[in-house]
């Protein structure tokens, strides 16, 4: 499928490289922006083949930004890279246990009386009382690393911590603070506990005890899980934290479920095409509520089913 690439010398240092441009042929729909012949796939020079559809760079490096290297691939599906001579091997590594947080420091969290941003946005936009429902509901904390800081913690179906994601929000509009720089750290760094393996599991994982029958749906943000709940309560809303952290291994949690997904409209044909690996365990589909009333400026923006369901009055 691909161009032979004879003009790489197989002394070179390096097993994936981004494909050399050679016709149109060679660009693709960035999976983030959606533009047409601007996404640029690595290439495995072991099989002159790609590494996986949405594993590259989108050439529209200011207005879009989407790079997603092949050891951040490896790292998502616990692929180890070995230097061998002159190439890189890769092999399936035994996979170590989660490491788990105390539950001291997340309950400290959420009865801090400092500033939490975030709570602040959902206690403007309805109450206090349920704006403290939904904290106490999903975990969420409010952490000192920045001024307003609040802390979404990774509670499992087993109750176990797997850490806490700390963000930064604006608390009238409830955007995320991403100047001068994107205000996101991790409870265990804070704490920097040596040897701290993290395996993230859906944010709001625990709620899955609640109702066995419950439907579930699954949405990127944390935020966007939080406020669609209030609106939408006949699901388990989770979220995945990330466009790339869906995936197989966190499924099994959902075994015997029925599980919609509700991707943001930027990464629609990215959800879709993963659902035939992870109905091994639970039932899937994808809404297509956003992608079919959705405007193309809207697709652009990749907004989510947030952003609708924030303007609507109940």
């Amino acid at each position: 499928m691909l161009l032979l690439l004879h003009q790489y010398s197989p002394m070179k240092n390096y097993r994936f490289i981004l494909e050399p441009y050679n016709g149109i042929k060679t660009r693709f729909v960035c999976p983030k922006c959606h533009k047409k012949n601007k996404f640029t796939k690595y290439v495995d020079l072991h099989t002159n083949e790609y590494l996986h559809d949405y594993v590259g760079c989108c050439n529209r490096k200011i207005k879009c930004g989407y790079h997603y290297t092949p050891k951040q691939y490896f790292e998502n599906n616990n692929i180890s890279l070995i230097k061998s001579n002159y190439f890189i091997k890769t092999e399936i590594k035994q996979k170590p246990n989660p490491s788990f947080i105390d539950s001291d420091y997340m309950t400290k969290s959420k009865n801090s009386k400092n500033p939490n941003y975030f709570i602040d946005f959902l206690t403007n936009h309805w109450n206090k009382e349920v704006a403290f429902e939904l904290a106490e509901k999903y975990n969420i904390g409010t952490s000192n690393n920045w001024q307003g800081a609040n802390v979404f913690w990774q509670v499992d179906i087993n109750n176990n911590i797997r850490s806490g994601k700390i963000m930064l929000y604006n608390a009238s509009s409830g955007k995320r603070i991403k100047k001068p720089y994107n205000h996101i750290n991790w409870v265990h760094n804070i704490l920097k506990i040596e040897n701290f393996h993290l395996e993230q599991c859906y944010f709001g994982e625990h709620l899955l005890n609640e109702d066995k029958n419950k439907p579930v749906a699954i949405v990127e943000s944390e935020k966007t899980a939080i406020i669609s709940s209030v609106y939408l309560p006949e699901f388990i809303w989770l979220a995945c934290g990330s466009v790339n952290n869906l995936n197989e291994s966190k499924t099994k949690v959902l075994k015997g479920r029925n599980v919609v997904l509700f991707p943001d409209l930027n990464c629609y044909d990215i959800w879709n095409k993963k659902i035939t690996v992870l109905t091994k365990l639970a039932t899937f589909r994808t809404s297509t509520l956003l992608q079919e009333k959705a405007t193309e400026k809207e697709k652009e923006l990749g907004l989510d089913i947030a952003d609708y369901l924030i303007n609507l009055k109940i």
